[in-house]
């Protein structure tokens, strides 16, 4: 899987990363949202592949674009018997989010990205869309930090592993009000927060590089996210830990289900038992060959943005292997047709 279409769904994450990008500051999050996701759909299309999304823009009552349980790639065409011997297919599951920061790219701030992970069927755990409890740390601290410890406990054992101060620690969280006990737990321990208002995907992956100067992501933020951290994570050798939150009154932003009790009852009938189960980055991204891309909207830590010149544009992506342990960096020219100048300024 990984050398038949690698290259393929760069391609795809680049694609919808260039079609937000031309909404960027323009306070239009909807639309940077829906052009990203009609670019990423026509582009896996194209792939030779079947693939299924299990994490995507909603459920198929409440999405027309690529919701869960949508079917993808030249393979599920209704000609595929011409282009695709069943015996040699490999079924894939998707989790993508094609504008990670909606708010970021509306608003022109850094950090917004599209991102997508992929496995054979099977591979990727489809999460709800509710929120869940996460904890992000290097590969030196793997195994070593625990999201049943308190933040305290957890930066001192991350100082120790990264043979460093707490006081050199800086953790990442989501700017939100059910973060205030655990902000203030933080910088009583001696630690910096890094508040953002999107988009934790990029600072879990972040944690995982070093340099970044992220050393931990900490709080509450949206489950599908979670599990394509996890994935990135699991390929990288970082510590990724999630636990599913359910209860309304925890996150204090409102969730799909009116109640606890209701959001228990949708999780019994996905097959959830044990609605409290803390998954690992290895559980939610089980699959034996795990791949992750994403190419930057708009600039952040570890990709530049979109950048658009006289015909075409430059884009700076990543995409991640557990089948060849590799971390790339791709940066890519993008040739448009070459636009024409307006008739005012043609010289004749």
């Amino acid at each position: 899987m990984d050398n038949v279409i690698g290259l393929e769904i760069i391609e795809v994450v680049e694609q919808a990363a260039i079609a937000s990008a031309r909404w960027m500051g323009k306070g239009e999050k909807d639309t940077a949202d829906h052009v990203a996701v009609e670019a990423m759909r026509d582009r896996m299309n194209k792939i030779h592949m079947r693939g299924r999304i299990v994490i995507g823009e909603g459920e198929r009552d409440d999405a027309p674009m690529l919701y869960i349980g949508e079917e993808l790639g030249i393979c599920t065409q209704p000609d595929a018997a011409q282009f695709c011997n069943p015996e040699e297919l490999v079924e894939i599951d998707i989790a993508v989010d094609p504008c990670e920061g909606t708010n970021l790219v509306a608003y022109g701030q850094n950090g917004s990205m599209a991102v997508l992970a992929i496995s054979e069927k099977g591979g990727l755990f489809a999460a709800p869309d509710f929120y869940m409890k996460k904890l992000a740390a290097p590969p030196a601290a793997k195994g070593k930090v625990d999201i049943n410890k308190s933040a305290t406990e957890n930066l001192k054992i991350l100082a120790e592993a990264l043979d460093r101060s707490i006081e050199e620690l800086v953790v990442v969280v989501m700017k939100r009000e059910r973060h205030n006990d655990l902000i203030k737990e933080i910088r009583d321990a001696g630690a910096r927060v890094h508040l953002i208002t999107d988009g934790d995907v990029s600072a879990a992956l972040s944690c995982a590089f070093s340099g970044t100067n992220i050393h931990a992501l900490m709080g509450i933020g949206a489950a599908p996210e979670g599990v394509i951290s996890a994935a990135a994570m699991r390929a990288l050798g970082g510590h990724f830990q999630g636990q599913l939150v359910y209860d309304p009154d925890i996150v204090k932003t409102g969730l799909i289900g009116e109640s606890k009790e209701s959001n228990l009852a949708r999780l019994k009938e996905m097959g959830i038992d044990d609605p409290d189960r803390i998954y690992t980055a290895e559980e939610l991204a089980c699959g034996e060959t795990v791949l992750f891309a994403a190419c930057g909207i708009t600039p952040g830590t570890l990709m530049k943005g979109v950048r658009f010149f006289n015909g075409g544009a430059r884009t700076q992506s990543l995409v991640i292997s557990t089948q060849s342990k590799t971390a790339r960096f791709v940066d890519t020219v993008h040739m448009f047709e070459t636009p024409k100048r307006p008739k005012a300024l043609q010289l004749h």
